[in-house]
């Protein structure tokens, strides 16, 4: 029921565009590996072998933490609403913070966003398709304002006191570089 593929099809791109959340796993040598939900306007399909996406202010930062110690991300769609399908896709990252001279170029493809932190740009290496027969049928109703609110008032101070507070090393202790990159 799963096929592998190298790039992502114009199938599979469109998919990408039609979804609402994708989900981050990444894992370090050693300790958690980190599974998380991303949502909002912070995903751009670059072309067949890429895809670029902005990392806003959590309450952790282990992808950014992970990515330094071993060098790989999959992201993962599910189909939520119609024709069931998962679709993930596999490679070698790059993360650029906002002192990161690449960082505005690729921060400037999305809506300008409060407590914006990095950006991660995904070299696919492989896509995999599956069923998804198991997915739930879900409704979307609209984006959470929550974060967006929170980051604004906290203002561009209090999110980097806050990370210096949360976001400078993962839950098992490794580094994230959020602050000696800025």
């Amino acid at each position: 029921m799963s096929k592998i593929f190298e790039k992502l099809e114009e199938e599979h791109i469109r998919f990408i565009r039609e979804q609402k959340i994708f989900f981050v796993g990444t894992a370090a040598q050693d300790g958690r590996v980190n599974v998380s939900p991303k949502g909002m306007d912070t995903l751009r399909v670059k072309g067949q072998n890429e895809i670029i996406w902005l990392n806003l202010t959590g309450s952790g930062n282990e992808t950014a933490a992970h990515i330094q110690k071993v060098n790989r991300m999959t992201i993962m769609f599910c189909a939520f609403e119609g024709k069931p399908l998962i679709l993930r896709v596999y490679g070698k990252v790059k993360m650029y913070h906002e002192t990161d001279g690449d960082f505005s170029g690729y921060a400037s493809q999305f809506p300008q966003t409060a407590g914006a932190r990095q950006v991660f740009v995904l070299d696919i290496d492989m896509v995999q398709t599956s069923c998804g027969f198991a997915v739930p049928l879900m409704e979307y109703q609209e984006d959470r304002p929550i974060l967006k609110d929170w980051a604004i008032k906290k203002g561009r101070e209090g999110l980097r006191d806050y990370w210096q507070e949360k976001n400078q090393k993962s839950i098992d202790g490794f580094e994230t570089n959020i602050i000696g990159s800025n």
